[in-house]
């Protein structure tokens, strides 16, 4: 008779799995918030919703993403506790883009096999940038996945949901002519066109621990630069008196001109000129080392713009003055006009994934 068949034997070790929850449990701890009920371990993820009652109309916002191919670089340089910052702003900033406070996250890691160690650390990172944040983690669930994925290889994703005043949504119905369009400077690559990054290296013979003098260390340490968690500053901007925003849009996949387009009404055009900022040297080396067309380059990756913020023009500095105080870069970037007068010769582009909205035209060329 053959030995019986179970669980473990089949590949997926319970045990395993209650270890990874015990190692995570102080991270996750620290990512709450007062309205979170329950602790880590329940069906599901308990939060009292008794504040929307105070509020006038309040409107739930959610999202859903993951970190895409980036997580194949921190596999290989094994190094499990940045991803989740990948995560968090994947999903939380862009519940901010309609100018909502996210309020509490869920994740979910699929692995080939559970090692609670690596578990541990993806989610203490995941748990640090809600903390950063200000989004209570109310629950997870780790599956162990042995014959899909191999044993050393895992994915990730994430949901969140936010609130905002129905009167206080930021979009395309508070954009105007003589608006002004800031930039807030990216981390770097952030978790958007990692399948072009991987294979231009890949394509050179580069491996991850190469030392790349331009980039200032090893080619995998900037790469896996964990994504820019803007969710409570631009909170706080938004929040500013003196300050009036009127869009933001998150400049992750499809690239600067198609994200900003899809915040904006029909019939006006945002002129974004490449001369107001410099991208950081690892967009240049993708460029180079693949040699990738600008335009393809500029549609998959921030070319250093991790945010955009449409804001009346009365306000632009003082909304400037907020970002620096938050340790973040901002610059004009451009402005919106009535639509009428693209520049010739540069591309327009017009509404993106599915939003038929207004047009952004990227001009000139960034500083040497």
């Amino acid at each position: 008779m053959s030995d019986p068949i179970t669980y473990a034997s089949a590949g997926v070790d319970v045990e395993a799995g209650d270890r990874a929850v015990e190692l995570m449990k102080a991270s996750v701890r620290r990512a709450t918030r007062p309205e979170v009920l329950g602790g880590l371990g329940g069906f599901a993820g308990m939060f009292d919703a008794s504040a929307l009652a105070g509020m006038r109309r309040p409107v739930l916002a959610t999202s859903t993403d993951g970190v895409g191919t980036k997580v194949a670089v921190a596999q290989a340089m094994d190094v499990h506790d940045t991803i989740g910052y990948d995560l968090v702003g994947m999903v939380v900033d862009d519940i901010v883009v309609c100018g909502a406070e996210p309020l509490f996250m869920t994740d979910y890691i699929a692995t080939g096999k559970v090692v609670p160690e690596r578990i541990a650390a993806i989610v203490s990172g995941i748990a640090a940038a809600c903390e950063q944040a200000g989004v209570a983690l109310v629950g997870g669930e780790t599956a162990e996945h042995p014959g899909l994925l191999d044993p050393d290889e895992y994915d990730c994703a994430g949901a969140a949901t936010g609130v905002v005043e129905h009167d206080e949504v930021l979009g395309p119905q508070r954009v105007h002519p003589g608006d002004v369009v800031l930039g807030i400077g990216s981390s770097g690559l952030h978790s958007n066109g990692y399948s072009l990054v991987r294979r231009v290296f890949a394509a050179a013979g580069w491996d991850y621990d190469r030392e790349v003098p331009e980039l200032g260390g090893r080619l995998g340490e900037t790469l896996l630069t964990p994504t820019r968690v803007y969710a409570r500053d631009l909170l706080a901007l938004i929040r500013t008196d003196g300050v009036d925003v009127h869009a933001l849009s998150h400049v992750t996949g499809g690239g600067l001109a198609a994200n900003l387009a899809r915040v904006l009404p029909q019939g006006v055009l945002a002129t974004v000129d490449r001369a107001t900022w410099t991208p950081a040297p690892i967009f240049a080396l993708v460029q180079q080392l693949g040699g990738v067309p600008q335009a393809d380059l500029e549609r998959t990756l921030n070319m250093g713009v991790g945010f955009v913020a449409v804001v009346s023009e009365a306000s632009a500095d003082r909304a400037l003055e907020v970002l620096a105080g938050q340790g973040l870069t901002g610059w004009v970037l451009g402005e919106v006009t009535d639509g009428t007068t693209p520049r010739p010769g540069d591309e327009v582009v017009q509404g993106a994934k599915g939003v038929d909205g207004g047009a952004v035209q990227v001009v000139g060329a960034h500083p040497r």
